[in-house]
């Protein structure tokens, strides 16, 4: 069975910076796009951002200028470079890729980001 496998979470003061990375272990095949969530406190997880099989990044408006997602080569792994981390995105990242073969995606098991002094 496919599993995402996360890392590169951790604390961090604000203002730092992490590298979240989030690797497949099998591969998958018909990917369309790759994405980075979070939940929002008392929500459901909200999107952070995404890239498509042709490059296009989408940002939610509270991390743009300050995060970059990005993928390998293969389409592999998926990244998501934080930088200025503030507080207020301390939480749970979650990675997901979309595939035409899993019309919901697969996710990954969660990295914790805690940014606090």
């Amino acid at each position: 069975q496919v599993q995402l496998v996360e890392s590169g979470g951790g604390l961090v003061q604000p203002g730092g910076s992490l590298r979240l990375s989030c690797s497949a272990s099998i591969r998958i095949f018909s990917v369309h796009a790759m994405a980075w969530y979070r939940p929002a406190p008392g929500k459901q997880r909200e999107l952070v951002a995404a890239i498509t099989t042709g490059g296009s990044t989408n940002y939610a408006d509270s991390v743009k200028g300050r995060f970059t997602i990005s993928t390998d080569n293969a389409e592999k792994t998926v990244y998501l470079h934080m930088n200025s981390l503030k507080p207020e995105d301390t939480a749970v990242y979650y990675c997901k890729i979309d595939s035409s073969i899993r019309p919901n995606g697969y996710w990954g098991q969660g990295t914790q980001v805690t940014v606090s002094s």
